[in-house]
């Protein structure tokens, strides 16, 4: 006897199990039996079907998803939870990353950060029914909406936040790099505001007018997902907008840059002209896609992490809304659901609510369980890629940097005149570590004063560098003694220009004439060269016999060169 003949005898009794039962068989439940208040009334799952005391509206006890997909099912919702337990200190690292360490060592943008932000709310989403262990069901068949559970709210409005607000990014991110690589275009502050305004206010709008119009409740697992009613009008079709746009942009891009790659690739050969010679428009075409193939090459070596992560994200919410249209679409009661749902529904009530058997009749009935097991983790999973595409090298040396710097004993740099801040101090210096009058060291000598002069002048003794210093340091400008020095200026200087008169010349031809540059031809300097010692020190020549003799007698025009010096 199969289970339609069965179900329908007339001498077949219903089992009242519970007080709500009603005329309805096991496990159903009678609906008129519980209030119109209290829960989502919408996510209650009831049919009128045949009993023996006749036609019914009767309802699957809560939680629903218990009885089609099995009582191993809460269980393995557990596991994205824990997945994301694991990967959220990692997300969390990566932000504090972008926030703490410089931005050589994080390489933090805007697009990344707005991409991690939304990650961790969704992350968040999955982590809170860990702790909050959340009562699904407001009664035997109404389940928990988010005004009925404070954890149904958070989980819910955290979860399509995050989950629109990385839509929205990688639409901003798609759109950046076809500008660049397509456009030739450098994004600056104004399309920096416009991406923080959008990928912000976007999400954030959408959020709250799902919340406002559709609502999230327990509908499988721990966390709240969806309502059904408008849903696909305030959710679902701008997630897959921007997905759809951001999908189109990121395969335009690719396809402009393979077509850029085929066109160096068959460019590298110009051709030739009738003469041989490679033609000029043949060169200027190779010369300009090998420039833009180098363009290209270095963009998408920037940013190859940032396209890869969209893909995976487009990935990720196109899979979750075709999963959640599709499970929307089988759980709305309508006729042809009933219709659908009547085997599985009638296999409950002739075996005794044995849901591991009737589970071969629920297989039409919207997705499978490892759909959805599979879309969960995958969203849990997000985070992970996050880390891996964005996590630097350069972090862990960051952190391993600013750890050394702040737990390090280094010593405090003491003064080693601290005593002379002290008002009793017998020696107040101007200067720390200047004044040494025990020094027996040499000073070093000042840049004014010309050693070829010192040295050869045998009639002046060199300043005594052992006597002692004055108060200030014989290094600080107020301490040189102009006047000692005046008298060396005075003195007849080492000619430059041509061998002393003790020494004679081993050059027997003149050196060649150099003039200076900033003089102009003709032009006879004050030495009575042919050159300013003043502006250059190359060879000079001289520009006529009569002025050579003035070369030994130490004139005063001769000294006078060097006042510059």
């Amino acid at each position: 006897m199969t289970i339609e003949t069965q179900i329908l005898d007339p001498s077949a009794e219903g089992i009242q199990i519970s007080n709500y039962t009603g005329i309805c068989q096991y496990p159903f439940l009678q609906q008129n039996l519980f209030p119109e208040t209290g829960g989502y009334i919408s996510g209650r799952y009831c049919a009128v079907v045949p009993n023996p005391g006749g036609y019914e509206n009767c309802c699957v006890p809560c939680p629903v998803a218990n009885w089609k997909y099995g009582d191993d099912l809460m269980k393995k919702t557990e596991i994205p939870s824990y997945i994301s337990a694991v990967i959220f200190p990692f997300v969390v690292l990566l932000l504090l990353s972008y926030a703490v360490l410089p931005a050589k060592y994080s390489h933090r943008h805007y697009l990344s950060v707005s991409f991690t932000i939304g990650i961790c709310c969704m992350h968040i989403a999955f982590i809170i029914p860990l702790g909050a262990k959340p009562d699904q069901c407001y009664n035997e068949i109404t389940p928990k909406g988010m005004h009925d559970d404070l954890s149904c709210a958070f989980t819910g409005a955290l979860l399509l936040f995050g989950g629109l607000m990385v839509v929205v990014w990688s639409f901003i991110r798609a759109i950046a790099f076809h500008l660049q690589v397509c456009w030739e275009q450098v994004l600056g502050t104004k399309f920096m505001w416009g991406a923080l305004i959008c990928g912000w206010g976007i999400p954030a709008i959408g959020t709250t007018i799902m919340l406002i119009f559709t609502g999230v409740s327990f509908r499988f697992g721990p966390i709240c997902h969806i309502n059904i009613e408008n849903s696909i009008y305030d959710y679902w079709i701008p997630c897959l907008i921007f997905a759809g746009a951001a999908l189109f942009l990121q395969l335009s891009t690719m396809a402009y840059c393979i077509r850029i790659y085929l066109k160096t690739l068959f460019s590298r050969e110009p051709s030739h002209a009738a003469d041989g010679l490679p033609s000029y428009a043949a060169s200027v075409r190779s010369i300009n896609a090998r420039q833009a193939y180098r363009r290209i090459s270095k963009v998408f070596r920037l940013q190859w992490r940032g396209v890869a992560f969209v893909f995976i994200i487009i990935a990720n919410a196109l899979l979750y809304s075709i999963v959640f249209i599709n499970l929307d679409a089988a759980t709305k009661l309508t006729p042809q659901v009933v219709q659908k749902a009547f085997p599985w529904l009638l296999c409950l009530s002739f075996t005794k609510a044995d849901k591991e058997y009737c589970k071969q009749y629920a297989v039409n009935i919207g997705p499978d369980r490892d759909t959805l097991l599979a879309v969960l983790t995958f969203l849990s999973m997000v985070g992970l890629w996050n880390v891996a595409l964005f996590a630097r090298p350069s972090m862990f040396t960051g952190w391993l940097i600013l750890f050394r710097n702040a737990f390090s004993n280094r010593k405090e740099y003491v003064s080693a005149d601290a005593r002379t801040l002290l008002p009793t101090s017998p020696e107040p210096r101007g200067f720390e570590m200047l004044h040494k009058s025990t020094t027996n060291s040499k000073a070093p000598e000042a840049a004014i004063s010309i050693g070829i002069a010192r040295s050869s002048t045998p009639d002046k003794p060199d300043i005594d560098t052992k006597t002692p210093q004055s108060p200030l340091s014989p290094q600080s400008p107020s301490s040189y003694d102009w006047e000692s020095d005046k008298e060396y200026i005075k003195r007849p200087p080492v000619s430059f220009s041509r061998p002393h008169v003790a020494s004679p010349p081993r050059i027997t031809s003149p050196p060649p004439r150099i003039r200076s540059p900033t003089r102009a031809s003709g032009m006879i300097s004050p030495t009575g060269l042919g050159w300013d010692p003043r502006d250059t020190f190359a060879a000079p020549s001289r520009t006529s016999p009569r002025e050579g003799s003035g070369s030994g007698s130490g004139s005063g025009t001769g000294a006078r060169g060097f006042e510059g010096v």
